[in-house]
């Protein structure tokens, strides 16, 4: 119960302090023409390449949809109570990288709002989510839930790395690398949906790289390895040994 506060807490104080950025309209788009510009000047791939592919069919564009509206909290919160029914060396770990690459990501969203690429003319994008549903957010203007232009740095990418690179340090089996096509599936969803800019996710990248870099995942040791440690600690010096090498 105590987890479950504590997380639900940070939750809520996340979503306040996104509220206290909300009212920069007119920075938000000004920041967002300079994410674009700065794309087109790195050469980085047009957002719209990825878009066009979802585009092929209306399904296909619905399943991206929903995936971006669904599975961004479930899929967090499974890791955390795995890892902390399983593994609660790892969840104290992870806890405070995400705790970490939350609070920079609200820092950056009040120091440099930014529009998303679904509101930029410019870019010529598909708002994906109202054209053809489902769509979580409703009018920028009346929206109460959510900071609409808080699009860098991408949590959405930020957590789902955060919750494959957990995974394949928690686990030992030969296919946790798999778990990278979380990530991978996320960024392609996010950018598709005209949600995010690539910037934004390689910024969501760099923080956790950050965090990650200061926060140390703890050892895990096998079975073996325990087992030939307790063995070696019952050296000669051991009384109990040398009691059974006098009888």
């Amino acid at each position: 119960m105590r987890e479950l506060l504590l997380v639900a807490g940070l939750f809520l104080v996340y979503k306040l302090g996104r509220q206290l950025a909300t009212g920069h309209t007119g920075e938000a788009f000004r920041n967002a023409h300079d994410v674009w510009d700065a794309e087109r000047w790195l050469r980085l791939p047009g957002e719209d390449t990825v878009q066009s592919l979802l585009l092929h069919g209306d399904t296909l564009v619905r399943i991206a949809n929903t995936y971006y509206a669904t599975v961004h909290f479930p899929a967090t919160a499974a890791f955390l109570v795995w890892l902390y029914l399983r593994r609660p060396g790892h969840y104290v770990w992870a806890r405070r990288a995400l705790a970490a690459v939350t609070a920079a990501a609200l820092v950056l969203h009040l120091t440099f709002p930014l529009a998303p690429p679904r509101m930029l003319a410019a870019t010529g994008l598909v708002d994906t989510a109202r054209v053809y549903g489902p769509s979580v957010y409703g009018p920028p203007q009346t929206d109460t839930l959510s900071n609409q232009f808080a699009a860098m740095p991408s949590l959405h990418f930020g957590w789902a790395l955060m919750v494959a690179v957990g995974l394949i340090a928690a686990t030992r089996s030969r296919w946790r690398w798999l778990w990278l096509l979380h990530p991978l599936l996320t960024l392609v969803v996010i950018v598709g949906t005209a949600n995010h800019y690539w910037l934004d996710a390689v910024v969501a990248a760099v923080l956790l790289g950050a965090a990650l870099a200061v926060l140390r995942p703890p050892r895990r040791l096998t079975r073996g390895r325990v087992v030939r440690r307790g063995a070696a600690a019952r050296t000669p010096a051991d009384p109990k040994v040398l009691v059974g090498a006098g009888r």
